[in-house]
């Protein structure tokens, strides 16, 4: 496994950076969930857990495993580098609450 290359603080916004730049989202909610998985075997090379809860226009008429690999596409070698675990929510904005 790589070893993280981004620090820690600087993650999150990374991810929005790519992702926004990918997918232009309309909303965009991203959580570093990294601390609820201390000691976990898949955190010990340093990358993280998040969760992201996105909506695009992108995603209108594409399933879910689409919508799923537009987002890993998206965020490209950070899946590698820097993110060991994503929760994805990923909806239209006519889908959007």
């Amino acid at each position: 496994m790589s070893p993280a290359a981004l620090p820690r603080a600087e993650r999150v916004a990374a991810i929005r950076a790519a992702l926004e730049a990918a997918l232009a989202p309309t909303a965009l909610e991203i959580e570093d969930e990294s601390h609820r998985h201390a000691g976990h075997a898949g955190a010990a090379d340093g990358r993280g857990h998040f969760r992201v809860d996105i909506v695009s226009e992108t995603f209108a008429g594409l399933g879910s495993i689409a919508r799923h690999r537009a987002v890993y596409a998206a965020l490209g070698d950070l899946m590698t580098s820097d993110i060991h675990a994503l929760s994805i929510r990923a909806r239209s904005p006519a889908e959007a609450d």
